[in-house]
């Protein structure tokens, strides 16, 4: 078999080099998960990377007075704060977060955020999806 022939096959079902996503195309305007509180807008970014995908990454600004409900996690979850501030929520402690702060969420704990203050709350979110076949 020719070297060529064998990377050609060897590339069939591998993943791209990488995928570059224009945040632009992924917004909408939704009430935020876990309790629906408020109003939000979301980018769901990693929606756009064709699968398998090992984690999700996505951006959401949480509207004022928005939430998202408190609720169990099967993962570890980070929350990044780009903008605004907010406090958020982690079997029953509760710590104040601003812009340039992570909230580091482990698995079992049941997690929440809420937004403060007169801006909205700005956020990355990043959490493993589940292995494949469990």
């Amino acid at each position: 078999m020719s070297a060529l022939l064998a990377m050609l096959l060897a590339s069939v079902g591998a993943a791209p080099a990488m995928v570059v996503i224009d945040e632009a195309a992924t917004v909408r305007e939704e009430a935020p998960p876990h309790g629906q509180i408020g109003m939000s807008t979301a980018w769901r970014i990693s929606d756009a990377v064709p699968a398998p995908r090992s984690f999700e990454f996505r951006k959401r600004a949480l509207h004022v007075g928005a939430a998202i409900g408190v609720h169990p996690i099967d993962h570890d979850e980070i929350y990044y704060v780009l903008a605004g501030t907010g406090i958020v929520h982690s079997d029953g402690e509760e710590k104040a977060l601003k812009a340039g702060t992570a909230a580091w969420l482990y698995k079992g704990a049941k997690v929440g955020i809420r937004q403060t203050g007169t801006e909205p709350l700005v956020l990355i979110i990043a959490y493993p999806n589940k292995a494949a076949g469990s």
